[in-house]
C-alpha cells in the first residue's frame, strides 16, 4: 500500500477515527456537474472510493455524507453503500457533523472530514483528522492535516479509507481477507 506523507501525528490521528465524513462534489466526484437534456443530474463515482468505504464500515468506523447540494444520485450511491448517516442541503456543515457527532456520543478527535473547497473548511477545523483531497482549493489544503495524492472523484476517498485502515492495524487482516 502507497500511503504519502504519514507523519507519526497523521498515524495517532488516523488511529482515533470512529467516523468518517466526506463531502460529494469535488471529494466523492470529480467536481463537475452534468445535466442531461431533461435536467436530470447525473454523478460519477469511483468503484475504488465505494470499496474502501464498505471497508471501513465492515471494521467497525462508521461512514457519514455531508453535502450542501441535495442530488439523487447521492442518495441512490449512499444507500447502495449502505450509509445510514447522510445529510444533503446542508449549509453548515460544522453544525451538521457536531449534530452527528452527539447523536453518535462521539468526540470531534474521532471523526475524520475529508473536502475539497471552502464549504468543507468549518468542519476540517473541528475535525480530528481533516484530509484535503489533491485538487483541493488552496485555503482548504493549507487547512488540512493531510492531503491525498489522488484528486476527488479519481480515488482520493480511497486513500483516506486505506489511512485510517493502516493506521488502526486493520489492513493486514483486509489483505488476508483477499489472498
Amino acid at each position: 500500500m502507497h500511503l504519502a506523507n504519514l507523519t507519526a501525528d497523521i498515524l495517532e490521528r488516523a488511529a482515533r477515527i470512529r467516523l468518517a465524513v466526506f463531502d460529494v462534489d469535488g471529494t466523492l466526484t470529480d467536481g463537475r456537474l452534468w445535466y442531461g437534456e431533461d435536467g436530470r443530474e447525473t454523478k460519477v463515482f469511483h468503484v475504488h472510493d465505494g470499496l474502501g468505504l464498505k471497508r471501513l464500515q465492515a471494521n467497525g468506523v462508521q461512514v457519514a455524507i455531508i453535502t450542501a447540494r441535495i442530488s439523487h444520485p447521492v442518495a441512490l450511491r449512499a444507500e447502495e453503500l449502505d450509509i445510514a448517516h447522510v445529510y444533503q442541503g446542508q449549509s453548515d456543515k460544522r453544525a451538521c457533523l457536531r449534530e452527528l457527532l452527539d447523536a453518535l456520543n462521539l468526540t470531534p478527535e474521532q471523526a475524520a472530514f475529508t473536502g475539497d473547497d471552502l464549504p468543507d473548511l468549518p468542519p476540517m477545523r473541528i475535525a480530528g483528522l481533516a484530509v484535503a483531497v489533491a485538487n483541493a482549493h488552496p485555503w482548504v489544503a493549507e487547512a488540512a492535516h493531510w492531503q491525498t495524492t489522488r484528486s476527488g472523484g479519481m480515488g482520493a476517498a480511497r486513500e483516506v479509507c486505506d489511512l485510517i485502515l493502516h493506521a488502526q492495524s486493520k489492513s493486514d487482516a483486509e489483505w488476508e481477507r483477499w489472498q
